[in-house]
């Protein structure tokens, strides 16, 4: 998760990029289990951390 964080605060990627780079086949687990981790959605944590 680390590194998705790192992604989602320092690049432009979305999070469909950022999942299938990070090796998840999945959009939707990926965002769960990130969820799960950090409280927030990709999506909300991005915004948030800018």
């Amino acid at each position: 998760m680390r590194k998705a964080k790192q992604m989602l605060q320092e690049t432009s990627h979305s999070v469909k990029e950022i999942s299938y780079t990070l090796n998840y086949h999945s959009v939707a687990h990926f965002g769960t289990l990130f969820k799960k981790r950090t409280g927030y959605s990709p999506s909300q944590y991005r915004t948030f951390s800018r």
